[in-house]
């Protein structure tokens, strides 16, 4: 994911110097963000739950044991932050703002921010298990290997539980009108 020494700014951080912990969070909090819009829905939720993801971090930093990336530990934080902000609101609702579309006419960016608002609504339709799996492989990129890691499961497991999430996120989109009857 980054091109620099993790445990290196964790243990400068953990020796004081707070420019270190800046580089960790310049390097893991848009990531973290877009996990938690994809989870939520709502960026204001996502910008306070990066927030707060990051506050448990530094709080809690000297409870990292460094037998796994910084960013996975990060990673169990945040997804910690959103199932119990979730599991406390019970907001479902989708996207109110999308990112503005580079596309050339209003047409196009019009179908194109229906898409978008779609799929983030039909995420949010899915149980918990299922956007998280979408969101780590879609729109986080990451492999089945560092999905595995994250989730404490083989990768074959993986790709299972994809493969079903992502044929629920399917039936749902169907539902809605959108793809193919």
């Amino acid at each position: 994911m980054a091109e620099f020494d993790e445990r290196a700014l964790v243990q400068r951080t953990l020796n004081g110097d707070r420019e270190a912990f800046g580089d960790l969070v310049d390097a893991h909090g848009p990531v973290i963000y877009n996990l938690a819009l994809r989870m939520t829905g709502n960026p204001e939720d996502a910008r306070d739950l990066s927030q707060a993801t990051f506050v448990k971090a530094w709080q809690k930093l000297e409870s990292f044991r460094g037998d796994s990336r910084f960013f996975s530990w990060l990673y169990r934080i945040a997804i910690h932050e959103v199932l119990n902000f979730r599991r406390g609101s019970g907001r479902t609702e989708g996207l109110d703002e999308t990112e503005p579309s580079r596309e050339p006419g209003p047409a196009e960016t019009y179908e194109r921010n229906e898409e978008i608002t779609g799929v983030q609504t039909a995420l949010l339709q899915l149980r918990d298990e299922d956007r998280e799996i979408i969101v780590l492989r879609h729109f986080l990129a990451l492999s089945h290997v560092e999905i595995g890691n994250l989730l404490h499961v083989p990768d074959k497991t993986v790709k299972s539980r994809l493969h079903t999430a992502v044929l629920r996120l399917e039936s749902v989109l169907r539902r809605a009108g959108f793809g193919h009857e």
